[in-house]
């Protein structure tokens, strides 16, 4: 199964776009970001000590609060898809 497109952040240029996507056969939100500065990413770092650096394999990302209720109506897909 292809992932679902859910949303796009609202107030989008349509070419750097904040988007939620929802992958039913793995269970999972995929979300695009922005990349935030190597100094947000230490702040973040230093709240978590004991998990370390992030991983190459991982990101932090920024996420605008406008996206939220499109990461609750994918919170929605995944663990209640009756309601898709």
């Amino acid at each position: 199964m292809a992932v679902q497109f859910i949303g796009i952040d609202p107030d989008t240029d349509r070419d750097h776009c904040p988007t939620v996507w929802v992958d039913p056969e793995a269970g999972e939100l995929l979300l695009q970001g922005w990349k935030p500065e190597r100094r947000t990413e230490a702040k973040c770092e230093a709240t978590s000590p004991a998990n370390g650096p992030v991983p190459d394999s991982e990101a932090i990302i920024r996420i605008p609060a406008r996206l939220v209720p499109s990461i609750r109506k994918a919170c929605d897909a995944l663990e209640r898809p009756e309601l898709r």
